[in-house]
């Protein structure tokens, strides 16, 4: 097995090991998106109108289940697999920026892929708005090797066109009606004067880029933007969380009503409920939670994964006598949000001798670092070794270098200063006034797009093992070296026991 960045910094993907093979997968004239680009920060414009003027999600989610329902769609939304008792399957987050991040992931996805009787994409498929004229080369052309049928349920950027194009290419579906403008000077009628809409001729060439994935055994039809599979001994529940990370109470009573099946259950969200080290149990309109059906223990959910976070993250949350694996999965392809802004984790018992990230957070210091030491033109100031970096971490959260057999770097006053600018998480009980709004304002309106094309790209998937005994949860490293692709380093694992 290949060391895994818990081990050694060529684990990681640190050095000068040999770039991987993805870029042969590539179109040659790939756009590379860049989200300080105003052009595509106005094109993304939906996500804060439905904050300011109402969100609209919930009613056109209920449209699109009304179409699909009048053109025989089960109504209880359960796509019934014949999988066996023992199977495996694919999650992978956040995927469709296109350029090297979602490459890299291909080659150890289809690798640690071998043998999986299907993938779910969870949250933002295609990115930035979800358009019918991006799935060529974001979902088509990637995972055209890929020969099992891929599920997947939308993030923000999908619903960004009013979730067109994912139900075209997931449910087979025609365009909505379009409705009816509102009167000027009525409370929606902002929203829908400034609204971003599909082009007319968005999606000319999907039929062309279909064939791409056109194998009888690539194919899948599902009933709608949320789903249940019955897949052998445990039922997957799919949600959509539509742009504000919220569910509509049409769908919040459709997911009480599945999740009382009596089989163990694995919820799949595109907002995660445990992140960065706070909750977010996702309300749902007319009260109660997501996390409230999750913890029922008359439910039997043992894990819930959520995308939306581009890294990799876990916290097991002991509910009663059981422990539900709460997971964040959004390295699929995506930029890389930050894992070092993360503090020092304390919740719901969870501590950091339970918690586990990916990259490191050390890693992620570094790979920041020398991102803005390239943009500020301060490299001799800003870059960091993976090395401080880690030792810097570590100092400031209290816990111990994650790579046990490394020594560790000299902590100086320059090493103390990057990692304060750059919003690396403190202690609880050593945390700055100031260090929140920092990190937000780091993650949120410094992240480095696809501004890295070499690696290591801190990208990772999931690996799912079902038995009537167990579901064994891995996450596999992409770093965009030939080393990881040929074998992709397990760099976290779980089982949870079934019985």
């Amino acid at each position: 097995m290949s060391e895994s960045s818990r081990e050694t910094a060529e684990g990681a993907g640190w050095g000068t090991a040999e770039r991987g093979t993805y870029r042969r997968l590539m179109p040659p004239d790939v756009m590379r998106i860049s989200w300080l680009d105003p052009r595509m920060l106005w094109a993304a414009r939906n996500g804060v109108l439905a904050s300011w003027f109402g969100d609209p999600t919930g009613r056109t989610r209920a449209r699109w289940t009304a179409q699909r329902a009048a053109a025989g769609a089960p109504a209880d939304k359960v796509i019934r697999r014949s999988d066996p008792d023992r199977f495996s399957f694919l999650v992978v987050g956040d995927t469709g920026e296109g350029g090297e991040p979602q490459y890299s992931v291909v080659p150890g996805l289809l690798k640690a892929g071998e043998g999986t009787s299907f993938a779910v994409l969870a949250s933002d498929v295609i990115y930035p708005v979800g358009s019918a004229d991006d799935y060529a080369d974001k979902f088509f052309r990637p995972y055209q090797d890929y020969r099992a049928p891929i599920y997947a349920i939308p993030g923000n950027h999908d619903w960004y066109e009013d979730l067109g194009a994912f139900m075209r290419v997931f449910c087979g579906a025609p365009p909505l009606e379009p409705e009816s403008r509102p009167r000027p000077l009525t409370r929606a009628w902002p929203h829908s004067l400034l609204w971003h809409r599909p082009r007319r001729t968005d999606g000319q060439h999907l039929d062309e880029a279909r064939k791409l994935r056109s194998a009888p055994e690539q194919q899948a039809v599902q009933p709608g933007p949320y789903w249940a599979i019955d897949a052998g001994p445990v039922r997957l529940i799919g949600i959509d969380t539509g742009l504000l990370g919220t569910l509509d109470a049409e769908q919040g009573a459709w997911l009480r009503e599945v999740s009382r099946d009596p089989r163990p259950k694995i919820l799949i969200t595109g907002s995660p409920l445990y992140v960065d080290g706070e909750h977010h149990p996702c309300p749902i309109e007319g009260g109660g939670t997501v996390d409230d059906i999750v913890r029922d223990p008359a439910h039997r959910y043992v894990a819930a994964i959520g995308g939306d976070i581009h890294n990799y993250q876990r916290y097991p949350v002991r509910v009663g006598d059981r422990t539900i694996q709460y997971v964040v999965s959004g390295g699929g392809g995506a930029f890389m949000h930050a894992t070092h802004t993360i503090p020092r984790v304390d919740i719901a018992g969870v501590t950091e001798a339970d918690f586990r990230c990916y990259p490191l957070r050390g890693d992620s210091l570094a790979f920041y670092s020398a991102l803005y030491g390239r943009r500020l033109r301060l490299r001799r100031f800003f870059t960091l070794s993976e090395a401080e970096a880690a030792a810097v971490v570590a100092g400031r959260l209290g816990i111990p270098l994650t790579r046990s057999q490394r020594t560790a770097a000299r902590v100086t006053r320059r090493t103390r200063i990057v990692a304060s600018l750059l919003g690396a998480g403190r202690r609880p009980d050593r945390a700055s006034r100031l260090r929140l709004p920092v990190r937000k304002i780091h993650t949120s309106l410094f992240s480095p797009g696809s501004a890295t094309y070499s690696p290591p790209f801190f990208k990772s998937f999931l690996r799912v093992d079902v038995s009537p005994e167990s579901v064994r949860l891995r996450c596999y490293a992409a770093t965009g070296n030939r080393a990881q692709e040929i074998e992709p380093p397990v760099e976290d694992e779980v089982t949870i026991s079934l019985v």
